[in-house]
């Protein structure tokens, strides 16, 4: 089959032949994609296409745009900024997205959203398989966007991934409030997440601080609701993983208890699956302190390239 013009570069070879594969990144709650630059850039040195988008109210696949539209709702590392803009009725933002920031009428609307994305890139680029990297919430979703699509993807990597909640701030008392409170207030806030726990390194956590795109009002109590039913989701459906997945977990993380770790690698039906524990590392393991970073991101780094292969012929 003669390749599409558009999928052709300057030196006459099909897009798909300069990439082994393609790599959806997906952050965490209240975070934005820029500041997963650095495994982005690794993946690329990798010939890997990492893209990724702001988790937002819609994703732009479902309307009308223009060549130079549809470049700007998406990142492409080296190609794009990481911005979405979007018109709908479901609020939701990260950010640069639109929306109000951290709401959200159902979790799925992030999976939906990667997963209209992916298949606008599948499309674009053609033969090549794909893969996911989550952190967090967006290990969440990654989860539970290959559990919908048993054998589309080619493995995940997660990080942090958020499985079950921190016992601390999901006791059997909070969980009860949080369900009566949406009812009858929902936008009411839970209090914003304490910065000190997510990293031990503190030029990190000033970092995060110092980011004018991360949320760091509180949490709403309808927001944490889709939380606890998305890791209700992901207990349902973790059975119906079977791609490979690497799985690296800080054993002090105060937000994704490290116990969900292990609860996935028991549930999953993955031949291939591998689980790192940093002791004493807490939930951003990508900016921890450097002897756990590099770590990651060389564990990152080897399982990816294992898999991977080789770059097609010139």
């Amino acid at each position: 089959m003669t390749p599409h013009p558009s999928h052709i570069s300057l030196t006459n070879r099909s897009l798909s032949c300069l990439f082994r594969a393609l790599v959806f990144v997906s952050h965490g709650a209240g975070e934005h994609c820029g500041r997963y630059e650095d495994l982005a850039q690794m993946l690329v040195g990798l010939d890997l296409l990492a893209f990724a988008h702001d988790h937002d109210k819609e994703t732009q696949m479902n309307r009308r745009k223009g060549p130079e539209e549809s470049r700007l709702s998406e990142r492409k590392w080296n190609m794009a900024n990481c911005k979405r803009k979007v018109a709908s009725s479901t609020p939701v933002g990260h950010g640069r997205s639109d929306g109000e920031r951290l709401m959200v009428s159902d979790f799925h609307v992030f999976v939906r959203d990667v997963l209209q994305h992916v298949d606008t890139m599948h499309k674009d680029y053609p033969g090549l398989p794909i893969f996911l990297l989550g952190h967090s919430m967006g290990g969440a979703i990654s989860i539970l966007a290959a559990s919908e699509r048993p054998g589309f993807f080619a493995g995940m990597a997660l990080i942090s991934p958020l499985v079950l909640t921190s016992p601390e701030s999901a006791t059997t008392f909070k969980v009860f409030a949080a369900k009566v409170l949406n009812l009858v207030l929902p936008n009411l806030s839970l209090g914003a997440i304490d910065p000190n726990i997510l990293s031990r390194n503190k030029e990190e956590v000033e970092s995060y601080n110092s980011d004018p795109l991360v949320h760091h009002g509180g949490l709403r109590v309808s927001f944490g609701i889709q939380l606890l039913n998305a890791v209700s989701r992901v207990e349902r459906g973790m059975h119906k993983l079977t791609l490979p997945f690497l799985l690296l977990q800080g054993s002090e993380d105060h937000l994704c208890d490290s116990k969900g770790a292990y609860l996935l690698m028991d549930g999953a039906k993955s031949q291939d699956k591998t689980l790192k524990i940093y002791e004493g590392a807490y939930h951003i393991l990508h900016r921890e302190l450097p002897e756990v970073t590099n770590s990651v991101f060389h564990e990152i780094h080897m399982w990816f390239s294992q898999r991977t292969g080789g770059r097609c012929p010139p």
